[in-house]
C-alpha cells in the first residue's frame, strides 16, 4: 500500500465521511470539542500564524439569531444540529506572533503590519484550517456539515467583530436518518495533477 493510514481510518476521514444534512439528538459535549481542538491545532500555517477562530452556538437565543442569517435551505438543519461553529479568520493574527513564532518575533511587524497582508494572509490560512477543522471532527466519530450560505455581513455583526472576517458555518454532530445526499463525483487524477 501507498498510504500508511489504517485504511480504517482513510474511510472514516475521507471515503466514507459525508457532509451531513440531518443529526440525531446526541449532544457534542466541550470534550469532544476540546479533543478536535487538541488534534487540529498542529496543522500547518504560513509563520504558524494560525488566524482560524471558532465560535461556538450553544445557547437557543444565539442559535435564533444565526438560523435568522442563514440562507433558506440552511435554516431548519442549522436549527436542529447538536451544535454549530462559526468559523472565522482573525485578521490581527500577527499579535500572537511572537508567543507563534518565537524564534523571529519581528515578524510580527517584517511582514504583517499593513492590514490588507493581513486579511490575504488570515483568508488563506484559516480556511486551510478550517480543512483540518472538518477531518477532526470526522475523526472524533462525528459528521460535519460545512455551509457557506449565509449572510456573512449578518453574521460578522452578530456574532463577530471588524477584525473578524467568517469563512464558514460548520453543523457538528453524530449523522441522523437520511442525512447524506448521494456522492457526488470526484475529478480523476490526470484531470487535476499536471507534471512539469
Amino acid at each position: 500500500m501507498s498510504l500508511v493510514l489504517d485504511p480504517a481510518a482513510q474511510d472514516l476521514l475521507f471515503r466514507e465521511a459525508r457532509t451531513a444534512n440531518t443529526f440525531t439528538d446526541e449532544p457534542v459535549t466541550d470534550e469532544q470539542v476540546q479533543a478536535i481542538y487538541d488534534l487540529v491545532k498542529y496543522g500547518p500555517t504560513a509563520f504558524n500564524q494560525s488566524p482560524l477562530r471558532i465560535t461556538l452556538v450553544r445557547s437557543p437565543e444565539a442559535r435564533e439569531r444565526l438560523v435568522n442569517l442563514m440562507a433558506e435551505g440552511n435554516q431548519p438543519k442549522t436549527a436542529k444540529a447538536p451544535l454549530v461553529a462559526i468559523l472565522s479568520a482573525d485578521n490581527e493574527f500577527h499579535e500572537e506572533l511572537p508567543q507563534l513564532f518565537p524564534h523571529f518575533p519581528a515578524a510580527k511587524d517584517a511582514f504583517f503590519s499593513e492590514r490588507p497582508v493581513r486579511e490575504q494572509a488570515a483568508l488563506v490560512n484559516a480556511t486551510l484550517q478550517a480543512g483540518y477543522f472538518i477531518m477532526g471532527v470526522r475523526a472524533a466519530g462525528l459528521a460535519a456539515g460545512p455551509m457557506t450560505g449565509f449572510d456573512f455581513a449578518g453574521v460578522q455583526k452578530e456574532f463577530l467583530d471588524a477584525d473578524h472576517t467568517p469563512l464558514m458555518v460548520i453543523n457538528i454532530g453524530k449523522p441522523g436518518d437520511d442525512a447524506w445526499f448521494p456522492r457526488s463525483p470526484r475529478l480523476e487524477l490526470d484531470q487535476v495533477i499536471t507534471t512539469v
